[in-house]
């Protein structure tokens, strides 16, 4: 890398806590789940996030967006939604000069930069399908043309984990189209104090724009660039391999695991281990990076059998027995 290219990236990469903090001032608390979702753009990947309702999933996502100066939208998943209300439709026009009609590709909401996708489980699988493709793709296709997507591209997925009644939840392998799955918790005492504090009155804080799509965009080229020594992969694909209970020297995964996380839960460790080191201004990752982040990355692609479940033992367990038995 040219010495003016790494002071251009320099730069980009010390406005990281710069963007935190814009963040901050909307958001109170959940620095990681803000970092988990940082970590995923920088990845270039998508993320499910998890909680109940009220903890401010669309307004950090927003928040976000704005911070970037990208553009923002919100799709409330219904059990009615078809396809075309995301991705869009054809519409007919008439060229007013010649008279002539013509169909018109009409671009659903589909089309932004971040697009939360709230409660994907409450819609049936064609809509979630078609949602999904475009994740992978990155593309749109529509009476046989192809509809490139705005880059930077993210989708963060909400679930509720209540009221599952009349839900269509994401098969296994359409989760694992999902770089990380982020779950919420409650606030802290004093975050919850603060938020009472600082929502209920008149002062509203002003976001200023910290990085753009195109710095977005340096920065992911930036991340596949960061360094990982040859030991931490090989550390990645023994904990990856060790999550299959046919393969595993666990004796905990054999007992409560169905299955275990495939090659791309590596190539996600790899990617977003990178990401973390970017985001603490490392160009190099270190074995706290990928310890972090085997929550997020592995708890939706791990399968526990029914007595595990019957039992409440969870993934984040089997994933914690896993960090302590695997060296």
């Amino acid at each position: 890398m040219e010495s003016t290219d790494l002071t251009h990236y320099k730069t980009l990469v010390a406005r990281l806590p710069q963007l935190r903090n814009e963040i901050g001032k909307v958001i109170i608390g959940q620095q990681e789940v803000i970092s988990e979702v940082l970590i995923a753009l920088l990845a270039g990947g998508h993320c499910l996030l998890e909680g109940v309702p009220g903890l401010a999933k669309t307004l950090m996502v927003k928040t976000m967006a704005d911070a970037l100066a990208m553009r923002f939208k919100r799709i409330q998943f219904t059990p009615d939604l078809m396809p075309g209300d995301i991705v869009g439709t054809e519409i007919l026009e008439e060229d007013h000069e010649t008279g002539k009609k013509f169909f018109q590709f009409n671009k659903g909401p589909l089309f932004a930069n971040v697009v939360l996708a709230d409660e994907i489980n409450r819609t049936p699988p064609k809509t979630q399908a078609a949602m999904l493709e475009a994740m992978q793709e990155y593309k749109v296709t529509y009476g046989g043309n192809d509809y490139a997507l705005p880059r930077p591209f993210l989708i963060i997925a909400t679930q509720n984990p209540i009221e599952q009644a009349g839900t269509y939840p994401l098969p296994e392998a359409q989760l694992d189209r999902f770089l990380l799955y982020i779950k919420l918790s409650y606030p802290s005492e004093q975050e919850e104090l603060t938020v009472l504090q600082s929502t209920t009155g008149t002062k509203r804080p002003v976001l200023n724009t910290i990085l753009s799509d195109e710095d977005i965009l340096n920065l992911q080229s930036l991340t596949r660039q960061v360094h990982i020594s040859d030991g931490l992969i090989a550390y990645i694909n023994r904990l990856v391999r060790a999550t299959r209970p046919q393969d595993s020297p666990s004796a905990f995964v054999k007992q409560w695991c169905e299955w275990g996380a495939g090659p791309r839960a590596g190539q996600a460790l790899v990617l977003c281990a990178k990401a973390r080191a970017v985001l603490n201004e490392r160009f190099s990752v270190i074995p706290d990076d990928i310890q972090t982040l085997a929550y997020p990355v592995l708890r939706h692609r791990i399968a526990l059998n029914f007595r595990a479940d019957s039992e409440g033992i969870t993934t984040d367990k089997v994933i914690s027995e896993l960090l302590k038995g695997v060296k």
